[in-house]
């Protein structure tokens, strides 16, 4: 059986498009020396015609203080990561999450509640920009965490089926973030590509800790919908345009056409709030 970390650094290592390893590159010169990886994940992995669409990275720093010109982005990065900015380079839009070497090993395994990093680690992702192989084994070591990470956190049902697992997995982590996505997106996660998935499975498996298997999810999904929230609230201050991409997110998964205020798009943070009753009714987040 080939050992999980060597699973993940050969998928990391896959190509992409030269238009992404470009965008990762301008985006590591952005953040200078602190810059250690780009790692690129989401919906967009999967699409071969990327203009029009909004791509995503996580980059990876060596320390937030060195990142940063300005102490309180350092200092919000620490205290509730990510930091997400927008980013634009050579006809294509991006976002970009930042976190520490350190933090995101963290947030990869299952010393956190928090399942926002490790349920899209759990996912295919590409490491397209590192600083050197020190930084690649460190970004593949975090993530090769990810997927073990998941699976414990959903415990083991007697008789389930692998895919099933991955399935019921991803359906948890969806319940226990503000999503913005149609119904059943968690089960076509493992659809797009169960041969990975059936790859990844005994590996994985293999790798839980004995210690690791299930429980927590109603606090789970109170602490995950609460600091969605902070981390909207953090964004308000950080990611410029905030409101327009909150619509064009949630108009993209959960297919609606929603169309902002004058006055919500200069407080994206109200705009946010105001949304959300009318969204959590209609089924859009959940």
């Amino acid at each position: 059986m080939q050992s999980l970390t060597d699973l993940v650094a050969a998928e990391l290592a896959e190509p992409v498009d030269a238009r992404v390893s470009a965008m990762a590159e301008a985006i590591a010169a952005r953040h200078g020396a602190a810059s250690r990886a780009v790692l690129f994940y989401g919906s967009c992995l999967r699409e071969k015609q990327l203009d029009g669409l909004m791509l995503d990275f996580y980059l990876i720093v060596s320390d937030y203080r060195a990142a940063y010109d300005r102490r309180w982005l350092a200092t919000a990065n620490r205290l509730i990561p990510p930091n997400v900015f927008p980013f634009q380079h050579d006809g294509l839009a991006a976002k970009y999450a930042v976190l520490s070497e350190s933090d995101f090993h963290r947030l990869c395994g299952p010393e956190t509640r928090n399942v926002s990093v490790w349920a899209r680690f759990a996912q295919p992702s590409r490491l397209v920009w590192s600083a050197d192989a020190a930084a690649r084994g460190a970004a593949a070591r975090a993530v090769a965490r990810a997927a073990p990470t998941l699976l414990a956190a959903a415990g083991k049902v007697t008789g389930e089926a692998p895919l099933d697992w991955w399935r019921r997995a991803f359906a948890l982590t969806y319940s226990s973030e503000l999503r913005a996505e149609r119904k059943g997106r968690s089960q076509s996660v493992v659809d797009a590509d169960p041969d990975r998935y059936r790859r990844f499975s005994e590996p994985a498996i293999a790798a839980i800790p004995a210690s690791a298997i299930g429980g927590g999810w109603a606090r789970r999904r109170i602490e995950g919908k609460a600091l969605s929230v902070l981390r909207l609230a953090k964004a308000s201050a950080t990611y410029a345009g905030g409101a327009e991409y909150i619509a064009w997110k949630i108009n993209r998964h959960a297919g609606t056409n929603i169309t902002l205020k004058p006055w919500q798009r200069r407080h994206p943070l109200l705009a946010a709030i105001s949304l959300l009753p009318r969204l959590v009714r209609s089924g859009a987040i959940r």
